[in-house]
């Protein structure tokens, strides 16, 4: 099932499908998120980082941080597949591109 998402100016960029949930990125639990303080920056800062899911094993992926905790980060990532996820990972396994 795809997606429409929106650029900048408000244009269609296209179609983007997006991981189906049966092959989600394993997040970090979002318990340990609790009362810590969420950075949240204007723009996405590129990135790689580490995923592993149930059907598609363990993938570096290429990705936008797009919020962090001392100890988290929030990353939109594309699979191998070329599908579009979102997932909370620890910080360590997340680099700056």
């Amino acid at each position: 099932m795809g997606s429409r998402r929106r650029d900048e100016a408000g244009g269609s960029s296209g179609a983007v499908d997006r991981v189906p949930l049966r092959d989600a990125a394993e997040g970090a639990p979002g318990r340990s998120r609790d009362g810590a303080h969420v950075t949240r920056p204007e723009r996405g800062i590129p990135v790689r980082a580490w995923i592993t899911s149930r059907q598609s094993g363990e993938q570096l992926v290429d990705g936008e941080a797009t919020a962090w905790t001392d100890a988290q980060v929030h990353v939109r990532y594309v699979d191998s597949h070329g599908r579009e996820g979102f997932v909370w990972l620890w910080a360590g396994a997340v680099r700056r591109r």
